[in-house]
């Protein structure tokens, strides 16, 4: 009898309160499985320097690393995109305002949200890929994350 109750009391707190809402987010996930983190996806940062910013997952971690027992992914985007150039702007202006900066970061799974669309193939530079040039190891020194963002930038300005 008291198992009974106890049933109706969480039935309860599921239609009334947070759970409701989680349960639903839960079962949404279990109907559209393209929402999940995969490399390819498209996604908008939330938080930090660089939320509200478009990237796409170059590499999940779902269950974590040794340093980091989070799930999170590696992510490469656009920081700055070009600006609108008219016919009267100077040759110096027109080059400042076409450049465009990229960035390669890793990010927790809380603050990133997953949106419907995914790349595949689409950003490749003489048969490399974004998936091979981006990579945590070199993101680790800052000579070598340098020269990523070149790379990142010549394949998202031939784009």
């Amino acid at each position: 009898m008291n198992e009974l109750n106890t049933l109706k009391s969480n039935e309860n707190l599921r239609t009334e309160g947070i759970g409701l809402d989680f349960m639903l987010f839960d079962r949404f996930l279990t109907l559209f499985p393209f929402y999940r983190m995969k490399p390819g996806r498209v996604v908008i940062l939330l938080a930090g320097r660089r939320a509200g910013k478009k990237a796409v997952i170059v590499k999940q971690f779902d269950e974590g690393k040794k340093g980091k027992t989070f799930g999170h992914a590696l992510v490469a985007g656009v920081e700055r995109a070009p600006m609108r150039v008219t016919r009267r702007m100077s040759q110096k202006k027109i080059k400042r305002r076409s450049t465009l900066k990229p960035f390669a970061k890793i990010v927790n799974y809380n603050h990133i949200l997953p949106t419907r669309f995914q790349v595949t193939g689409e950003f490749a530079q003489g048969g490399k890929e974004l998936k091979t040039i981006v990579s945590e190891d070199r993101l680790a020194n800052k000579e070598t994350r340098k020269a990523l963002k070149n790379e990142v930038k010549n394949i998202f300005t031939e784009r």
